[in-house]
């Protein structure tokens, strides 16, 4: 099994368009993606940093799992995700290891196909594996 690497690191917004006038006008990022995730009430936008992509998450609906960490906490850090090419594999080895998981199988997400932990099971911080089937412009 191939190691993971770090992914993307996903931060919920109130406002994406907000949110860019820090990440874009102060610090100089750009977006090279957005999708609209529909059947979860969910607008992302990919913001390039490097090798590494920032995942802006703005909920549009109030009663979402990310409007309700915004509401709880406010904007801030989401989630950690780590790439991988074989999601199912991962996933098998974390359940025989007894790692609790919300996603016993993958779902769809903006990129491919992604899978959650549960954040007791990783010291406090959500965990997302991801196997992208498709690459951001921008992103190699």
């Amino acid at each position: 099994m191939e190691p993971l690497a770090v992914h993307h690191i996903g931060v919920a917004v109130p406002s994406i368009d907000e949110a860019m006038h820090f990440y874009g006008d102060k610090l100089g990022l750009s977006v090279v993606d957005t999708v609209e995730l529909a059947d979860r009430q969910l607008k992302v936008s990919f913001v390039q940093a490097g090798n590494l992509l920032i995942e802006l998450l703005e909920p549009t609906d109030p009663d979402t799992p990310v409007a309700r960490f915004l509401e709880r906490r406010g904007p801030g850090l989401h989630h950690l995700c780590f790439g991988t090419t074989d999601i199912h594999e991962h996933l098998r080895d974390l359940k025989d290891k007894g790692v609790e998981l919300i996603d016993e199988a993958p779902r769809p997400g903006a990129h491919g196909e992604v899978a959650f932990l549960q954040p007791a099971a990783a010291l406090g911080v959500l965990v997302e594996l991801l196997q992208p089937t498709a690459v951001p412009a921008g992103e190699s």
